[in-house]
């Protein structure tokens, strides 16, 4: 059990964490309000949280150089570090696989097997496909709202409908995919195995998939065929290779690694890449992943501050207490805080992936005490992070979609019927599947 009694100033120690939410929802708040474009991106999450740190290193109250230490011990905690380096090759990936025509193929090759009948069906299984194999929502939305644009206006469908069909697959993909950056946090934190928190994410993703297949069929009207862009299937192999080798349990390096050599071999020998590009590709790929390897380094030291002084050890005990008034059996109470954590904090945020790493060693001990196995505490993480994301208005992915098919951010995730019933399914099985036997210590890492 928590211990109730925290040490003094742990209530205090959580003041930097809320100036960072403040600054970080405020300033998209403003901006918003000002009709600015991507209004919570214009103080990016990594400058933001600068004060929240200098406010931290105050409150210390220690020698300037021993609270250094502190920021530096958390942010070289060896899962971030862990977690930064997989961002990096995934980045990577994606850069190459980009520039040798991959990502083209991808979508130009689910678009030729698309009946006009299925095109609302048919647009979220490509969507879901692709961010499952790029493990970037942002990447399948940028790739695909412009063809999506098209095909609503060819095709005579409502706009907020086929942007809301795209933002629900790219979540799919965004919570399943093992390159995503929500995956790599939610299972460095919690010490779960890649192929292990796949398999117990399907199993509440396929089901919400399905339905929303079934929906989808329901509202798709349209009988315009469907045109894709000359395209070749080798373009499409490294994004198969990584995702049928990571379910094999391949470790996470050797799979982005073989995935760049792959995708480089492939745009050489079936495309007109030049493999002496492959430095330049690879750079800008780790690049493209600065800010959320910063922010990751920034937020796990600043949790760090909050963790010595018993802060998150006062959040567990409060939500300790508050599931354990809720009469549920075995730990389905404590899953539903995890779960709440996850929710609520993106909804603050719009960053999963930060969602999950401030919140990631608070779950992580309701976890090991509650007998949660660490796929499942990942899992859970990972979905309802996601699930929120796909649902504020004010996240990248809605912004992204509004502008490119000139509509409003609200009337997008107003149409993410997928998150929706994904959020439905997966709090229904919480509370109907039965509670977990126990657990060896030693499946806790």
């Amino acid at each position: 059990m928590l211990n109730s009694a925290s040490p003094p100033g742990a209530k205090r120690s959580l003041l930097p964490l809320g100036l960072f939410v403040l600054l970080f929802l405020g300033s998209g708040l403003y901006f918003q309000a000002q009709n600015v474009d991507y209004a919570f991106y214009q103080l990016p999450g990594h400058v933001a949280i600068i004060p929240a740190l200098i406010l931290a290193i105050w409150l210390h109250r220690a020698p300037l150089q021993q609270s250094i230490e502190v920021l530096i011990k958390g942010a070289g905690n060896h899962n971030i570090i862990t977690m930064c380096m997989i961002y990096l090759l995934a980045g990577a990936f994606a850069s190459v696989a980009t520039a040798t025509g991959g990502v083209d193929a991808a979508v130009n090759a689910g678009l030729s097997i698309v009946p006009a009948a299925w095109l609302l069906p048919g647009l979220f299984i490509i969507a879901a496909l692709i961010s499952t194999a790029m493990g970037t929502s942002m990447g399948t939305i940028g790739a695909l709202a412009p063809i999506a644009a098209g095909l609503a206006s060819q095709a005579s469908l409502d706009n907020a409908l086929v942007a809301g069909v795209l933002l629900s697959g790219a979540m799919f993909g965004d919570n399943l995919s093992i390159i995503s950056d929500t995956t790599i946090a939610a299972t460095r934190t919690q010490g779960a195995k890649m192929a292990d928190k796949f398999k117990e994410n399907i199993k509440i993703a396929l089901p919400a998939a399905l339905l929303t297949l079934l929906l989808y069929s329901l509202l798709t009207s349209a009988t315009t065929p469907v045109t894709a862009a000359d395209f070749s299937w080798s373009g499409v192999l490294p994004y198969a290779a990584i995702l049928v080798l990571a379910v094999m349990g391949l470790n996470v390096f050797v799979v982005l690694l073989l995935g760049i050599v792959l995708a480089a071999l492939q745009g050489s020998l079936f495309a007109d890449y030049q493999l002496t590009g492959i430095g330049q590709d690879i750079a800008a790929g780790f690049a493209s992943v600065q800010e959320i390897f910063l922010l990751a380094m920034l937020v796990s030291g600043l949790s760090e501050f909050i963790k010595q002084q018993g802060g998150l050890s006062w959040i567990a005990a409060k939500i300790q207490n508050i599931t354990g008034k809720l009469a549920l059996a075995g730990n389905k109470a404590q899953q539903l805080a995890i779960a709440a954590l996850a929710f609520f904090s993106n909804l603050c945020i719009a960053n999963n992936t930060v969602a999950i790493v401030l919140t990631g060693d608070v779950s992580k001990t309701l976890a090991q005490q509650h007998q949660i196995t660490p796929r499942r505490s990942a899992s859970l993480l990972d979905i309802f992070a996601c699930i929120s994301q796909g649902l504020v208005p004010y996240g990248a992915q809605a912004l992204l979609l509004g502008a490119s098919f000139g509509i409003s951010p609200w009337q997008v995730v107003s149409h993410s019927y997928y998150c929706l019933i994904l959020l439905v399914v997966a709090s229904s099985i919480i509370l109907l599947r039965r509670p977990e036997q126990a657990i060896p210590a030693n499946e806790f890492s």
